[in-house]
């Protein structure tokens, strides 16, 4: 007796909140925080790197920058989401704004997204990129290729396509998701790199994402931003106890699944009120 499809994307959404485990113990094998040897670190990261279609090396290096960078307006642009503030989106050219405006729309961005940053731009190496990294990228590209094959061959093709593309979308929407709302919330902290400062881009520029357990569990605590951008080396399976018991942690911004959803609404930094605001609030400048 044949078994519905829809059977098939319920496990697809399970499924899919697996990969995003993986991918958490793949961030934390970049930052060497899974295990305590580095050996160790690279080899699984770039098993689940195969696994999620991120190349170790390479996103190891554009995570690195994110983390040094973050929230700083004069260093934007590696490891980090397309974000202009007020004055310069007005100083922008009528096709920029339009390339901005396509790119902040929520269907594209978690559409859209996930196909074009996983499986293209992640297959490519980048401009100056180490022979190291780029080595990299081609046994992490010759292992996603391998494991196509050996299912295709196993499976069918149709078969793979229809399982795998929907655990593809949901775990990539779901992916982008988590890194767009770990920056872009009420009350969030960008400054110029003169008044820049690591402590306050960590403690209130990454938000603290107080999720229901199973979904804390499925992302890996990774919902502690805030912990993990002040202390990158703490593994994911520490960063709860790391909030619990530093006192001054657990006061910093705190977003939930019904709160974190006003982000979408997101689009500019306005650098005079410190605050994200929409593209809505441009019609209010040109009034005023």
């Amino acid at each position: 007796m044949a078994i519905s499809y829809f059977l098939t994307l319920g496990i697809s959404v399970i499924a899919a909140g697996f990969l995003v485990r993986i991918f958490i113990i793949f961030h934390d094998c970049c930052h060497y925080s899974f295990f305590k040897n580095r050996k160790a670190n690279k080899v699984i990261g770039t098993i689940t790197g195969a696994l999620t279609l991120f190349p170790y090396s390479q996103w190891q290096h554009d995570h690195a920058i994110h983390h040094a960078t973050s929230s700083n307006l004069d260093k934007r642009g590696t490891g980090d989401i397309w974000t202009l503030t007020v004055d310069e989106y007005l100083a922008e050219t009528p096709v920029r704004k339009l390339a901005y405006r396509i790119y902040r729309n929520p269907f594209v961005m978690f559409g859209l997204g996930p196909i074009y940053v996983f499986l293209i731009m992640n297959r490519f190496n980048k401009k100056g990129a180490k022979k190291k990294e780029r080595i990299n990228t081609y046994i992490t590209n010759f292992l996603i290729a391998g494991l196509v094959l050996l299912l295709c061959g196993t499976l069918g093709a149709k078969a793979f396509l229809l399982i795998q593309g929907p655990i593809f979308l949901i775990s990539g929407i779901l992916g982008i998701w988590l890194f767009y709302v770990q920056h872009t919330f009420e009350d969030s902290y960008f400054e110029e790199n003169k008044d820049w400062d690591f402590v306050k881009a960590a403690v209130e520029g990454s938000s603290f994402y107080k999720l229901p357990k199973l979904l804390q569990w499925l992302t890996g605590n990774i919902g502690y931003h805030h912990v993990h951008h002040l202390s990158p080396r703490v593994p994911n399976y520490k960063l709860e106890d790391a909030h619990n018991h530093t006192e001054p942690l657990q006061h910093v911004p705190t977003i939930t699944l019904a709160t974190s959803l006003k982000s979408l609404q997101f689009r500019l930094w306005d650098t005079e009120n410190k605050r994200f605001v929409g593209f809505d609030y441009l019609s209010k400048l040109s009034k005023n």
